[in-house]
């Protein structure tokens, strides 16, 4: 891949020297190496979406925590960083309390807390993402 003549490595790799760049062994060299990588297939991701959905659509959005916790243990699984596997040690009841009191405060402005919702939900996903 190049962006104005110049190479570009694939995301989740560290960038190498291209055609035209000089290099001296041993100094300014840099290895290609895998940071990251996703081992996730479309059967999985599907049929784990698809037990969200129902999860969400069944309780009228109430047990949507529960649906999060399943997408995104599913994600961590199938996500490596330097080699090693990411885990979703988040729960469901974790974040149930807040979820209720996201909806309540989203159902009272009308919408205009869901701004607010979102970061926190990431925010509490990531938190809870860790090595294996």
């Amino acid at each position: 891949m190049s962006i104005n003549n110049e190479q570009v490595s694939a995301y989740g790799q560290a960038p190498a020297a291209g055609p035209g760049t000089m290099v001296t062994a041993g100094v300014g060299t840099v290895p290609v190496v895998q940071i990251y990588q996703f081992r996730g297939g479309a059967a999985t991701w599907f049929g784990t979406q698809i037990l969200g959905v129902l999860i969400t659509i069944c309780t009228i959005g109430i047990c949507y925590p529960f649906a999060v916790v399943l997408v995104e243990r599913w994600r961590a699984k199938n996500t490596y960083l330097h080699g090693r596997q990411l885990q979703f040690v988040g729960t469901g009841w974790g974040i149930f309390g807040l979820w209720i009191t996201w909806l309540l405060l989203s159902i009272i402005t009308l919408g205009i807390y869901t701004f607010w919702v979102y970061p926190r939900l990431m925010q509490w996903k990531v938190e809870k993402t860790v090595y294996a």
